[in-house]
């Protein structure tokens, strides 16, 4: 990977990926977009969370459009499966990841973020998708993934209107889990993947995997798989450890929000 692009760093089996283009705002090019996914697929290897973040004034800005070119209709097409491919390493991806944000995350750059598993966002977060004041449409996921955690109605709002949403408003919306103070959203996402780097490999896998797939099937289908997952990770070695800590009274007990039960 281009190191002047992406930045990478793995610590206590968290994978640290970093957009690296600050003077641009983080706006995805094809080179940005190629070293991501080479980070992706590194932390894949090595990992067992990531973060994703942004150097720099914000998270990104979306597509690079003082690169944007004009393209046939083919061209538009394979440049937006393109993304899609990339950002599907890590949602579809046996690592959690979570986005730390900050700054704009607008575009092709809240598409980014909704590719990942859990979001941050701290005081200075904005979100937009910008895309229909510019004459262009979205192209990368954000129709399926962004839809999903807005709904169709509010993510029609934000194209048809321009209107800019502030962390406050995207957690309220369910675009992201968690809003932090300025400058906190690293701390939080590190104090997140933490925990779940110690999460058991066969829990991860059910959540990350058969969680999503869930959502698109019929009641009875999504219940079938439930139970395939629970007989696979309730079986598993870890699992039997963590039991059997938990009735011995030495594993951790769900405490209220105000008593350390966690971020």
């Amino acid at each position: 990977m281009d190191a002047r692009i992406i930045t990478y760093e793995l610590r206590d089996r968290i994978a640290w990926i970093g957009l690296n283009r600050p003077q641009k705002r983080n706006a995805i090019n094809e080179a940005l977009l190629a070293g991501l996914e080479a980070a992706v697929l590194q932390a894949r290897r090595e990992a067992r969370a990531m973060v994703l973040f942004g150097h720099g004034p914000c998270f990104c800005a979306g597509l690079d459009l003082a690169e944007h070119r004009s393209r046939e209709a083919a061209e538009v097409f394979q440049h937006s499966r393109a993304w899609h491919a990339v950002f599907s390493l890590i949602r579809r991806g046996p690592v959690p990841a979570i986005a730390a944000l900050h700054g704009a995350t607008v575009g092709g750059g809240l598409e980014l973020a909704a590719a990942c598993h859990l979001r941050v966002a701290d005081a200075t977060a904005f979100f937009a998708l910008p895309e229909g004041s510019r004459g262009i449409y979205v192209g990368g996921g954000a129709s399926v993934h962004v839809a999903r955690l807005l709904g169709a109605a509010r993510m029609m709002d934000m194209m048809l209107t321009g209107r800019v949403a502030d962390a406050a408003t995207a957690e309220r919306w369910g675009l992201v889990q968690y809003q932090v103070a300025e400058g906190g959203a690293i701390e939080q996402a590190e104090a997140l993947a933490t925990k779940v780097a110690d999460m058991a490999p066969l829990t991860v896998l059910g959540v990350l995997q058969a969680l999503p797939r869930i959502q698109d099937m019929s009641e009875e289908d999504g219940l079938f798989v439930e139970s395939l997952m629970a007989a696979l990770a309730q079986t598993g070695p870890e699992a039997a450890e963590r039991l059997g800590d938990f009735v011995a009274r030495r594993g951790a007990r769900v405490a209220g929000p105000g008593e350390g039960g966690g971020p």
